[in-house]
């Protein structure tokens, strides 16, 4: 605007200027030629129509000159006002931008939320996701950023952190998946330890009752048992005596019955005879043999 008023005002000037060598010059050509009658009275005249020209041309620069003032001012002044609105749009649609933004950042926290080790291919993606964060905050904070370019990148950063969520959601579901399959392992192989120690316990158990019915079965049993006294007479001879003063011995025959649990082979037995009052009837440093 002030190189416009100076350059009107360069103008107003030059026509000023050229204005009053107009009017020196009709004085001149009416004062340097022929003699006249009235020469005063004429030059006066002319001099004063003059005048009123140029003051006339002057009232209307000065005019033209303010007119042009106050239309360049409030030109300026309604630029000044597009651009201020232009820097208030810019500025609410960097606030807009701002809002989206943090609501993706929020959505993203929730990857540092879920506890979730990403590895391979997430790493990367979070890696990208991280370094497009860092891009659209330059854009944000510069002044004259790109905030097209900057609303793209905000999409793009709200796309690619859902499809990790959703990847990281669908880890930890398969993830509670095995966590309840290992468990359901572990109760299984608990369940399993149990009955087979329950199956080594009636094995043992059975194992022992086996061994006993076994001792039981194969214990020898007797049948057809005989006892009879005898008396030795002096030559050596023996006879049979019903009478206990007499008897000198015992003859005791009895008969084994058939068992076929028991091992074959020899087998020791021991006889054991008892008086009426329940002593062990024996003769001390003596024995008998049986015959088979």
């Amino acid at each position: 605007m002030n190189n416009n008023c100076c350059k009107f005002n360069e103008l107003f000037i030059i026509l000023v200027y050229k204005s009053l060598n107009l009017h020196r010059m009709s004085y001149e050509t009416n004062t340097s030629g022929y003699p006249s009658a009235q020469p005063q009275k004429q030059a006066a005249s002319n001099g004063g129509d003059n005048r009123k020209v140029i003051y006339a041309i002057l009232i209307i620069a000065l005019i033209a000159t303010w007119g042009y003032i106050w239309y360049d001012k409030n030109k300026s002044t309604e630029q000044i006002t597009q651009l201020e609105e232009k820097n208030d749009a810019l500025d609410s649609t960097r606030a807009a931008l701002q809002v989206e933004f943090d609501a993706a950042l929020q959505r993203g926290d929730s990857l540092a939320e879920s506890n979730v080790q990403l590895q391979g291919e997430l790493a990367e993606k979070q890696a990208e996701i991280e370094r497009k964060k860092a891009e659209i905050r330059r854009e944000l904070n510069k002044k004259d950023g790109d905030l097209k370019k900057a609303k793209a990148l905000i999409a793009e950063l709200r796309t690619q952190t859902e499809e990790l969520l959703a990847e990281v959601a669908k880890l930890k579901a398969e993830n509670q998946q095995l966590t309840t399959a290992n468990q359901q392992l572990s109760t299984e192989k608990e369940q399993l330890s149990t009955a087979k120690k329950q199956v080594e316990d009636n094995l043992a158990a059975t194992e022992s009752e086996k061994n006993r019915l076994q001792d039981v079965a194969s214990t020898l049993h007797a049948s057809n048992i005989n006892i009879t006294a005898i008396n030795i007479k002096g030559s050596g001879s023996e006879k049979e005596t019903n009478t206990a003063k007499r008897a000198d011995a015992l003859r005791i025959s009895f008969v084994i019955d058939e068992n076929r649990i028991a091992p074959s082979g020899p087998k020791e037995l021991y006889v054991i005879v008892y008086n009426p009052e329940g002593q062990v009837v024996s003769t001390p440093g003596t024995s008998g043999n049986f015959n088979t």
